[in-house]
């Protein structure tokens, strides 16, 4: 198999770090090769506050997944995510000198760079520039202006913020642990490539994904992305009531969350009792899951009523915002018992939890059938689509090999990205230093030396 053929996501998470091998088969389905998990505990709330545990922990998840697929992982797309994320809209246009010929990519892409110059904040990054509806001299709301004739090209754009130290040490932790950092996108994008569908999209969709350290939003309309947020706080913050309130360890607190948690008391009679195993000797626990699901409930009601927030900041009140689709939950926080029906009593919108399988091949009984591995199947759907997107335009460029015969894969364009690796440029540098000398050269240093000779 080639590794052009293959993918890797990895899910840098609080909870959990997940590396997924994928490959797109004749049926346009993605086949996971190979998946590897270690526990997360280098990071806190999508931040690494450690980076030698982060380390430790990627490399532990991918040796799993190379374990399972029999591959060796070199380069991975990454998602990002954590509190330091922000959205802006912006606004910007350029001028066409050349406005005799059609607007092509070359025009997009120059108008994109320019977005990239924006002046941000100190200490922050623009992660990504995202085109909504562009416009064309006096012509709006076009969706791809490509072939069209036009002096003035403008664009809505949506504008991805982050700050560049929490960027770069997600970059560093990948390059410690041995690979090659292919790509970084934002997580909720991500999940929204697995669980969404076009028609979806279209309608007008909000994508939760309660994750254990954040809660990331995603709002589309028109098939376009109109809103973003992260919320600072997901699952780990009812482990973590769960655990002071019941007076118990985290793993437990957790455990119990899983297994008999619910986010709507009234499903639970008082009668309903759950005993937990003392330390070290100690007598046994008794704990009530009506109390367990009133903790649950009061944490899960504080997340969604900020999700209702966002939703309310996009416009969701405008008739022309209304998004026809409703929500759709995904990530670790979605599988909590009866947060379906919770989430519309609150948002009073329509609500469905999102599942993969539609994108996965023979995916609805595995282990990836699962909410939580969204944002990884996201990851690798998005690496294939880089990839396809780039053959397409260059099919002479495949994947190539140095000197030593050591995979290295050539990147999409994207010169405003930090920290990706610039295959031309390096191979041009290697090329030029070790650059025989042309047969005239050599003529004219003999040339020289034999009048250096007769003199």
């Amino acid at each position: 198999m080639e590794y052009q053929d293959v993918a890797i996501g990895l899910d840098v998470g609080t909870t959990k770090i997940v590396a997924m091998v994928g490959r797109r088969n004749e049926y346009n389905k993605i086949e996971i090769l190979g998946i590897g998990r270690s526990k997360s505990v280098g990071v806190h709330r999508g931040v690494v506050n450690n980076i030698t545990q982060t380390i430790e922990a990627i490399r532990e998840a991918v040796s799993e997944a190379e374990h399972s697929s029999g591959l060796k992982v070199k380069e991975v797309i990454v998602g990002i995510a954590g509190q330091h994320i922000r959205s802006l809209q912006h606004n910007d246009y350029i001028t066409r000198s050349d406005f005799e010929n059609v607007i092509s990519q070359k025009d997009i892409q120059k108008l994109i760079d320019q977005v990239h110059k924006m002046v941000m904040q100190p200490g922050e990054e623009i992660i990504h520039v995202l085109p909504q509806e562009y416009k064309v001299d006096s012509q709006a709301e076009i969706g791809e202006p490509i072939g069209m004739y036009g002096s003035r090209l403008e664009a809505n754009f949506h504008v991805v913020v982050g700050q560049i130290s929490s960027i770069r040490n997600i970059g560093r932790c990948v390059k410690a642990a041995g690979l090659n950092l292919a790509d970084m996108t934002l997580e909720p994008l991500a999940s929204a490539e697995a669980v969404l569908s076009t028609e979806e999209r279209e309608a007008g969709v909000a994508l939760v994904d309660i994750g254990g350290g954040t809660t990331d939003i995603a709002i589309f309309k028109d098939n376009i992305i109109r809103h973003t947020a992260v919320i600072p706080f997901g699952g780990n913050v009812i482990t973590e009531n769960i655990k002071t309130d019941c007076l118990i360890i985290e793993r437990q607190a957790e455990l119990l969350k899983i297994k008999f948690g619910s986010a709507w008391p009234g499903e639970n009679k008082e009668t309903e009792i759950v005993c937990i195993p003392g330390l070290r000797g100690r007598d046994p626990k008794e704990i009530s899951l009506k109390h367990l699901s009133q903790i649950i409930h009061l944490r899960v009601c504080e997340i969604l009523e900020q999700v209702n927030v966002e939703i309310k900041n996009y416009g969701n009140e405008e008739q022309k915002k209304r998004l026809i689709a409703g929500l759709v939950m995904t990530g670790g926080g979605a599988q909590l018992q009866h947060i379906r029906p919770l989430t519309e009593y609150i948002t009073g919108m329509d609500v469905r939890i999102g599942y993969s399988n539609e994108h996965i091949a023979g995916g609805e009984n595995g282990i990836i059938n699962n909410p939580e591995y969204a944002t990884s199947i996201g990851l690798v759907i998005k690496g294939l689509n880089d990839k396809k997107k780039y053959l397409c335009k260059n099919p002479d460029m495949g994947h190539r090999y140095d000197e030593n015969s050591e995979f290295i894969s050539t990147k999409f364009y994207n010169k405003n990205r930090r920290l990706s690796y610039n295959y031309d440029e390096d191979h041009k540098n290697k090329k030029n230093k070790k650059k025989s000398k042309s047969f005239l050269e050599i003529w004219a240093d003999k040339f020289r030396q034999i009048l250096n000779d007769t003199e």
